[in-house]
């Protein structure tokens, strides 16, 4: 208990950043599908950055705060926001776009966050010996005012990244499914609509044996190295 109040902190911290992040991935996704013809997701307030009006009980509380129990990174998801792909103006096309905004929502964050990261590098001397120290120790793992904000950036760059490369895994129902389901001859797509049934065995199994781990690590060995260069 005493190392769960002591990383305290950092949760938290990463629990906003989760958080936020959520949100504007489900909130591209409602605003994109209204864009392209279908409000359902606006009239049912899904686009909004207030994380309360995405949250899955489970996907975005329990789970994460397991995750923080255990020491593990806070990961999670949120309720997935309906569409009605009739009333989309390109019925095939448009639930590509719809599923690709909320990745592409991420790594636009992700970026903006990388890029304050990088004014914050070159505008503070010390820059690397503090993210070294947080990551090591938390957001309180060094002295001043910044760490807790470099701590903050940092997670919001992560998480982001995080989720645009889960999300893009094309395993039904993540939104990469959505873009090989439309790239694949119609037969072919037919067949690969039938893995949605087995959809959450398959994530287990990529989770479970490393292999989503084996994907995500050079991203983050990349946004390492731009900030530690």
């Amino acid at each position: 208990m005493e190392g769960f109040l002591l990383r305290l902190p950092e949760i938290v911290i990463q629990l906003l950043a989760l958080a936020f992040a959520i949100a504007v991935h489900e909130s591209a996704h409602a605003w994109t599908a209204d864009r392209l013809g279908d409000p359902t997701g606006r009239w049912l307030g899904r686009i909004s950055l207030n994380p309360l009006r995405h949250v899955d009980p489970i996907g975005t509380v329990l789970f994460p705060v397991l995750l923080a129990v255990l020491g593990a990174p806070v990961l999670g998801w949120a309720k997935p926001v309906p569409y009605v792909p009739r009333n989309l103006r390109n019925p095939r096309r448009d639930p590509v776009l719809v599923a690709l905004a909320g990745p592409a929502s991420n790594v636009l964050l992700g970026l903006t966050a990388l890029g304050l990261l990088l004014a914050v590098k070159f505008a503070v001397p010390g820059f690397r010996e503090l993210l070294v120290a947080v990551l090591n120790a938390g957001a309180l793992g060094a002295a001043g005012v910044l760490a807790p904000l470099v701590y903050l950036l940092f997670s919001l760059a992560t998480i982001n990244t995080v989720l645009a490369v889960f999300n893009m895994v094309p395993v039904p129902p993540l939104d990469g499914s959505h873009l090989l389901e439309y790239l694949l001859p119609r037969r072919w797509a037919w067949h690969f609509a039938q893995l949605r049934a087995y959809g959450m065995i398959l994530l287990f199994a990529l989770l479970w044996t490393g292999v989503f781990n084996a994907m995500l690590r050079p991203f983050l060995k990349a946004l390492l190295w731009v900030l530690l260069a």
